[in-house]
């Protein structure tokens, strides 16, 4: 997994899967392994799924990086203390999974809150089960 920076501001953790390092066959395959750590986590809360490629292939104007075949959104909240509105700037937390003929890009950006960032960096590695 490697850490970079967007845009030179937002930290992203990343990683990039080659099909033959997984069982999982499509991006949704890997959304429903995620949604499962999700729903198991003892204070994470499951949100929703979003699907940026149909979004965005269904804008008049949208544009589509050549060779991306999915892109989807697992998004959720570990939030456990409301401390006051700011906090809500950082919130909810998504992972992203992006495919490609023979790979995936898996990534998320940095979470505030060190036991999200643990669990959602393990979620991701435990996607390499070859």
């Amino acid at each position: 997994m490697q850490q970079t920076h967007f845009d030179e501001k937002y930290p992203v953790y990343e990683l990039t899967l080659q099909k033959s390092e997984t069982t999982a066959a499509s991006a949704s395959e890997i959304i429903s392994r995620l949604k499962a750590n999700v729903d198991s986590h003892p204070i994470a809360a499951f949100i929703g799924l979003f699907d940026h490629f149909a979004h965005t292939k269904n804008l008049p104007e949208g544009e589509i990086a050549e060779g991306i075949i999915a892109a989807q959104h697992i998004i959720f909240c570990f939030g456990v203390k409301l401390p006051g509105a700011r906090v809500m700037a950082v919130r909810p937390r998504s992972i992203a999974v992006t495919e490609f003929a023979d790979h995936f890009v898996v990534n998320f950006m940095e979470p505030p809150m060190p036991v999200a960032t643990n669990a959602m960096e393990a979620w991701v590695k435990a996607l390499r089960d070859r």
